[in-house]
């Protein structure tokens, strides 16, 4: 969501498997629904909003996992080559199910479910 076609082109020819929400859903769609198809097709979801976060947390979901970006350069070039840096370094918590965010300096994440503070 959110993703420029560039950088999903980029990505896809790096070898990511990669789709944007819009080849499969009406762009209109809301987030609930965004975030169920991304869960039953095993995908995470790259975004720039962060009610993706907000919905796994209240849902208390383990699944999808979900990359926020918080960059200041948005720019496609920009973009990939952060998404390239970071995927690769938080591959086994973005399998089990993570919600990183990501600007140009550092990377946070925490693991799903989120559950503190909702027990």
């Amino acid at each position: 969501m959110n993703v420029s076609p560039l950088t999903v082109r980029e990505l896809h020819e790096a070898g990511w498997d990669i789709v944007r929400v819009s080849e499969f859903l009406d762009p209109r769609t809301k987030d609930p629904v965004i975030l169920a198809f991304a869960r039953d097709q095993d995908r995470t979801i790259i975004t720039n909003d962060l009610e993706f976060s907000a919905l796994l947390a209240l849902g208390r979901f383990a699944k999808p996992s979900v990359i926020t970006l918080r960059l200041e350069n948005p720019h496609p070039a920009s973009v990939t080559r952060r998404l390239l840096d970071v995927a690769p370094l938080m591959a086994a918590e973005l399998m089990a199910g993570a919600v990183l965010s990501v600007d140009e300096q550092t990377v946070r994440y925490r693991m799903l479910p989120i559950v503190r503070g909702f027990e």
